[in-house]
């Protein structure tokens, strides 16, 4: 077991496996779109986490699926951040998660049973975090080790959080930092030391519980989690959905201790670039900028935090709010400047 290296097995880890922006897009606007019943709160449009079905005035039905090959060595840690990724889109709407359904697919000739009943256990420690089940699932003898979940939620319609409603003058705050992918690429270089490695872990295994009771906050207008396509992104997605323009300065932006030394010693994945190539015409960045601050900028974060637009006086209510839930009050990174324009992000020095 101690032999064992799961990221081996793997080409791209964590969310930094995941289809590129743009491939995608190309992709879905291919597939027919069925009817689509008025009860369908949210879909595919707005490039939300999670799509949303109600069922009378008071309830919806919050449904997800995230699934990755392994971002980290160690099985049971695997385990747990797969999780962790897959409950974030039910939070990331505002809602409470009620149960989940495992997706398994693992090389049987090549991983010993007690390291695939080890990321089992993980992901299972983590649903019992969150209160919840794993009600089931699905496995699959395959080349490469993938483990997810299909998540389940609830919500009250009225407290739903989407990408499409941020408004002019909101603050825009990150509940994690940022730097997931940096530290991941180090490790499978074998580059990463043990307090880092914990940094790691502690950030990607910290359920974002707290977007259920940010969603009732009265003056927080829309919301989303940072993984794959990194801030930049997912920041991205929330302009365009909305028809805003955001503006970050990457001062103010927190990261993981050592990402800032590894982005400059010329680490990137292979997804950061992949992302920039999908949407970078849409990032202005300062004239000043640096590739390596480029590369964290669309660094894919593997269980990130949550971006929250909010109103600026509800801020204090949801920093606190955030400190609460994980002993910080989450950062400050940016605003939306104004709306009713093509969705554009501004990142200044």
């Amino acid at each position: 077991m101690e032999e064992i290296k799961l990221t081996q097995f793997s080409h791209g880890g964590g969310c930094g496996c995941k289809i590129s922006p743009a491939v995608l897009t190309e992709l879905l606007a291919k597939v027919p779109v069925g009817p689509i019943p008025p009860e369908l709160l949210i879909g595919t449009e707005t490039s939300d986490d999670a799509a949303v079905y109600q069922l009378n005035d008071t309830q919806a039905v919050i449904a997800t699926t995230d699934f990755f090959t392994p971002i980290v060595d160690n099985p049971y840690d695997f385990g747990r951040i797969a999780a962790t990724n897959a409950l974030s889109d039910i939070y990331a709407m505002g809602g409470t998660p009620i149960m989940a359904l495992a997706i398994v697919g693992m090389p049987l000739d090549k991983l010993p049973q007690p390291a695939i009943s080890d990321i089992l256990s993980g992901g299972a420690n983590i649903c019992r975090q969150a209160g919840i089940p794993i009600a089931g699932g699905h496995s699959i003898d395959i080349l490469e080790p993938v483990y997810g979940l299909v998540a389940i939620g609830v919500i009250n319609p009225k407290q739903l959080k989407s990408n499409a409603t941020a408004q002019a003058n909101d603050v825009l705050i990150l509940t994690k930092p940022l730097g997931i992918g940096m530290l991941s690429a180090a490790l499978k270089k074998g580059q990463l030391n043990t307090s880092d490695y914990a940094e790691l872990i502690k950030w990607t295994t910290t359920l974002n519980k707290v977007g259920t009771e940010i969603a009732t906050i009265d003056g927080v207008h829309a919301m989303t989690d940072v993984t794959g396509f990194g801030l930049a992104g997912h920041l991205l997605e929330m302009c365009r959905a909305a028809k805003c323009q955001a503006e970050i300065s990457f001062n103010q932006l927190p990261f993981l201790e050592s990402a800032i030394n590894i982005a400059k010693q010329g680490t990137a994945t292979g997804a950061s670039n992949r992302n920039w190539q999908s949407y970078g015409n849409a990032i202005n960045l300062a004239d000043s900028f640096e590739l390596w601050q480029r590369n964290l900028l669309t660094d894919p974060q593997t269980s990130g935090g949550l971006l929250i637009a909010c109103s600026e006086n509800v801020l204090p209510q949801v920093q606190a709010t955030i400190e609460r839930s994980q002993g910080n009050q989450g950062f400050v990174i940016g605003k939306i400047t104004h709306c009713n324009i093509a969705g554009e992000v501004l990142v200044k020095n």
